[in-house]
């Protein structure tokens, strides 16, 4: 089983100081664990989108495959916002031999600041079906991630399969945001990091800010396209019912009827800006990891298949795999 840090793995010209494992048999591998070179260029170019991600891991944790896939999409979202909630929603997912980082992205799948973990432990059942990923976790609740990537859901199936769901569960039981500078985990709506003070943007700001000005949500919450769009949308409707109310009282129909739609479309970004705080978005942009607030190893009993341990008699370099092939 080759075993090899992600500096090894990576393209030359990534300067950077990053080194943490991964298990490039498995890495590099389709859900047979055939060598393809494809799935090698493909998992590259992922990997590159990844080089903040050392201080987010544990002692001896490994990274086995990484792919694309969609955050949690509401009902609600999906009628509201129509097929763009999924460029909107895209993620990356790293899985680990102990976890599924989470990490919400930019549409391109860059790295802003947000990332989350699901702790096998706190599994009662993961799990694909299609192109979606289903985690039924320990305290009840179920979350669906969509949009694997087709080329990699076989991929997943088999690897989700060989992983243990045994060991030491969060308090949450459930997915869990983490903090982007301390690297430690956050409670569920608190905006503040208890660790180390870190700020978020809060939901009661985006409320405000949604109803106040035009716009305002999606500002606010980094979206500016939408928040233009939603910004030139409101402020029409406002145009008209300043119009409707200086011809009061002929036009009373009128006045109620805009009203009522400024009041929903209101509503409507007051829900999206919700939606999107909830992925814990600093308010500071571009915060780096801070080595000083390193979590613990999590003391995990990885008893993962025999497919994805690593064998100690048996490390190579990745110019050693890429030779013998």
């Amino acid at each position: 089983m080759t075993f090899n840090t992600l500096n090894q793995i990576i393209d030359q010209n990534y300067q950077a100081s990053v080194n943490f494992p991964a298990d490039t048999d498995i890495l590099f591998s389709n859900h047979k664990n055939i060598y393809k070179p494809r799935i090698e260029k493909r998992q590259r170019k992922l990997l590159q989108k990844i080089t903040f991600l050392p201080p987010f891991m544990h002692q001896g944790e490994r990274v086995l495959h990484v792919t694309t896939a969609c955050s949690p999409v509401s009902f609600g979202e999906q009628i509201l916002t129509g097929a763009i909630v999924f460029v909107i929603k895209r993620s990356l997912f790293v899985f680990t031999d102990r976890r599924i980082f989470h990490i919400p992205t930019k549409s391109n799948f860059s790295y802003r600041g947000s990332i989350a973990q699901i702790l096998y432990a706190d599994c009662q059942k993961i799990y694909t079906k299609g192109r979606t990923l289903i985690a039924e976790y320990k305290n009840g609740t179920k979350e669906r991630f969509t949009c694997i990537a087709s080329r990699e859901k076989a991929k997943v199936k088999a690897l989700l399969k060989s992983i243990s769901l045994d060991g030491q569960q969060s308090q949450a039981q459930q997915r869990t945001h983490l903090c982007p500078r301390c690297t430690n985990p956050l409670v569920e709506n608190n905006f503040t990091c208890p660790a180390c003070r870190l700020h978020f943007k809060s939901k009661t700001r985006a409320r405000r800010l949604s109803i106040i000005y035009p716009g305002g949500g999606y500002f606010y919450t980094r979206h500016p396209y939408f928040g233009i769009a939603d910004a030139l949308v409101e402020t029409y409707l406002l145009l008209l019912l300043l119009v409707a109310l200086l011809a009061l009282p002929e036009s009373l129909f009128a006045v109620i009827f805009l009203a009522a739609i400024l009041t929903i479309e209101k509503s409507i970004t007051v829900y999206h800006a919700n939606r999107y705080v909830a992925e814990y978005i600093p308010l500071q942009p571009d915060v780096q990891p801070n080595k000083n607030y390193r979590p613990q190893a999590l003391h995990h009993d990885r008893q993962v298949h025999a497919q994805t341990a690593p064998a100690a008699d048996n490390q190579q370099t990745l110019s050693q795999i890429l030779s013998a092939r």
